[in-house]
């Protein structure tokens, strides 16, 4: 069972030079999604003067999520494993793929990235808000946690079969591609609703920013349910524990 598989580690793992150079791909990487991805929203809202969303500025958005993420997972993937998501981090956690020690480490790291992005976009636009994560109309927050627990559940489900399965051979190749596409699907199918976060730390950033923190529970709750879910369905279904191989952990840098 991979509930087995848990790994707490141990406090001094978190300033290890390994895990610390990892916590910083993190932050780098989130860093870059968050700007390029929050940044189209607000480059959109400013060309429409704050308009509603219409059909090209929800693909515009799926194409920055899209390409940053691709771009964000590429150059932290062989550094720390190019989660730049806690749900990703905390589906990996529970499938025995990361400790609790450097999962915090990663999260604090996430955060950190997604608010240092908010902050210089809104430095560098002078003083435009950053837009927080909200409900559309007609959507409840029920509606919006169940579509947050698919959208991540597809993600996290495609980092596990692309980047974290010891039999995936060579398709980690396309990994940050598979994992960038599913994420601009997602947003093409679930931004119309609530915005299709899937990321407690692209929610993180915004709301901190802009102090709007209407709803934010659902951008953590859900994502970290489907994240978890899909951690716990393909470790016990897919992945087979002999010979098989953890990210490095301070135990085993």
């Amino acid at each position: 069972m991979p509930i087995r598989n848990i790994t707490v580690g141990w406090p001094g793992e978190t300033r290890h030079p390994d895990a610390l150079k990892a916590a910083l791909a993190e932050f780098i990487s989130t860093l870059i999604f968050v700007f390029a991805g929050e940044g189209s929203g607000m480059a959109f809202n400013k060309l429409t003067d704050n308009g509603s969303t219409t059909p090209s500025g929800l693909v515009a958005a799926a194409l920055a999520h899209g390409f940053g993420l691709f771009v964000a997972v590429s150059i932290s993937y062989n550094i720390s494993g190019g989660h730049v998501n806690p749900a990703v981090t905390f589906g990996a956690f529970l499938g025995g793929n990361i400790t609790l020690f450097r999962g915090i480490l990663y999260w604090i790291a996430q955060l950190l990235g997604s608010t240092v992005a908010c902050l210089l976009l809104k430095l560098g636009t002078n003083g435009m808000t950053t837009s927080a994560f909200s409900l559309s109309s007609g959507v409840g927050v029920w509606n919006a946690f169940v579509l947050e627990i698919v959208m991540t559940f597809g993600l996290v489900y495609t980092v596990y079969a692309t980047a974290i399965d010891p039999k995936r051979g060579n398709i980690d190749i396309i990994a940050p591609i598979a994992i960038g596409f599913i994420v601009g699907a997602n947003i093409l199918a679930g931004g119309a609703f609530d915005g299709a976060s899937m990321n407690p730390a692209v929610s993180f950033g915004p709301a901190l920013v802009s102090w709007n923190w209407e709803n934010h529970w659902v951008y953590w709750a859900g994502p970290l349910v489907g994240g978890g879910i899909a951690g716990l369905v393909y470790d016990l279904f897919f992945i087979t524990h002999a010979g098989y191989e953890q990210h490095p952990t301070a135990d085993n840098c």
